[in-house]
């Protein structure tokens, strides 16, 4: 055995008797077409997920797609349905007040949407008895496609269908659930669409957005985005996000209209050229905007409510108690125009504004001190003289040394324990140092 190296042992399944693999030669296997519910976006016999913030219209839209099947309706982009009929598990919405509404200003036809409640076992003592259904009764799931002939099955949400003791943030737990539900719909033919929240986090790649692991897009063949579309607030695009079967299609917008009956359906508007990045992107900068003017708006309070002067160190503890994190605390100080200065040789750096701006700034605004044509005062400063800011490191929200500012570091070397403490030197210190006109 090579050093260094080791050999894991060979564990069998439980309780199965290891016989040896099982091999298929690809001459074999004959070619098959990809068969389409929607052409180009929604295969049959195959996962496909749809992603997106609560509210922005996922369910509205996926009943929107149950009810053009239902018909037989043409797809959005004018493309041919085949009619048939759909089943939904919802875990969210009631079948009497908010799906039935929906599907009927969609035009759908009820006869042919049929909704999985429960599922039927006996108990230890023999009693029939009911549950909710997971995703771990995949047989009772295909069960009922078979019953009802479904081609297209709608699961809203995802996460709450998961079984229990799934952690849909482990990428076993999740494939070894959904790859029971793509072996259904690949022996029914049918569409199963996996309707999905985004995590909490900005930037990146789209396919990486969506809760939960990234086993869940794996598993599907195609995945989707609905968000609010850039540049008009009351419409909504959905976009490709993944498309391992056919080109990538281009992006649908749509709108969600008064239907009556507090009840809104899904007017399509044409295509899009914004990407899922694109609606990503804007929407997270909503989100960072959103968070650092709160963020402001705590910081002044805090400050206001203990005399306008704090030590760094106790304001950066206080918003980490509140759950803001050092680089949001760091705008939001920018942001809030807050002054920052040593109190002395030893007493380490203070954040500071006059309590008697922020009373004057509320009588005009109601961004509480966040006006910026009001320009932040030291009150450690005679007035009339400007507040210089240093640059503040990126790890700890302290200021930099001006040195180590005009040598370009962005963390004190102290902050960062992966690395060898870089300091400066006298030569470095010489060359960085700024020099009066001769």
């Amino acid at each position: 055995m090579t050093e260094g190296l080791y050999e894991l042992p060979y564990v069998p399944l439980p309780d199965a008797e290891p016989l040896g693999p099982l091999t298929v030669t690809l001459a074999d296997v004959s070619a098959e077409p990809v068969e389409w519910l929607w052409p180009g976006r929604l295969p049959l016999g195959k996962l496909v997920v749809l992603d997106g913030d609560p509210a922005v219209g996922k369910s509205t839209l996926a009943v929107d797609l149950a009810a053009r099947v239902s018909r037989g309706t043409r797809w959005p982009d004018g493309a041919a349905c085949s009619a048939g009929d759909a089943l939904i598990l919802s875990a969210e919405d009631g079948l009497a007040d908010t799906i039935r509404p929906r599907l009927d200003a969609a035009g759908g036809d009820p006869a042919r949407v049929h909704a999985l409640t429960e599922v039927r076992y006996r108990d230890n003592d023999g009693q029939l008895r009911t549950r909710p259904p997971t995703l771990g009764d995949a047989q009772w799931i295909e069960q009922a496609i078979r019953r009802h002939h479904a081609r297209l099955v709608i699961i809203d949400v995802l996460m709450a269908y998961l079984p229990g003791k799934v952690d849909s943030h482990r990428d076993q737990d999740i494939r070894s659930v959904l790859s029971a539900v793509a072996a259904v719909a690949e022996r029914t033919g049918c569409c199963v669409l996996l309707l999905r929240h985004l995590n909490k986090a900005s930037g990146g790649n789209p396919l990486y957005r969506g809760g939960g692991s990234i086993g869940i897009v794996g598993a599907a063949r195609a995945a989707f985005l609905a968000a609010v579309d850039p540049d008009d607030d009351t419409r909504r695009v959905l976009a490709a996000t993944k498309a391992n079967l056919a080109p990538m299609p281009e992006a649908l917008a749509f709108r969600l209209v008064d239907a009556g009956h507090g009840c809104a359906r899904v007017q399509w508007d044409g295509s899009s050229t914004h990407s899922a990045a694109d609606l990503l992107g804007h929407r997270d900068g909503d989100n960072e905007r959103g968070e650092r003017d709160e963020a402001a708006q705590w910081l002044l309070d805090y400050l206001d409510q203990r005399g306008g002067h704090v030590k760094a160190g106790d304001v950066i503890k206080a918003a980490a108690a509140d759950g803001i994190a050092k680089t949001t605390l760091t705008r939001a100080r920018q942001r809030a125009r807050v002054a920052t200065a040593k109190s002395g040789m030893h007493d380490g750096w203070v954040w500071s504004i006059d309590s008697r701006r922020i009373h004057e700034d509320s009588e005009e605004t109601s961004s509480h001190g966040l006006n910026s044509s009001v320009p932040s005062v030291d009150p450690s400063q005679p007035q009339g003289q400007p507040v210089t800011t240093p640059p503040l490191c990126e790890s700890c929200v302290l200021p930099l040394d001006p040195v180590l500012s005009r040598l370009g570091e962005r963390t004190h070397p102290t902050c960062r324990p992966w690395l060898p403490h870089r300091m400066p030197t006298p030569e470095q210190v010489y060359a960085t140092a700024p020099r009066s006109a001769a």
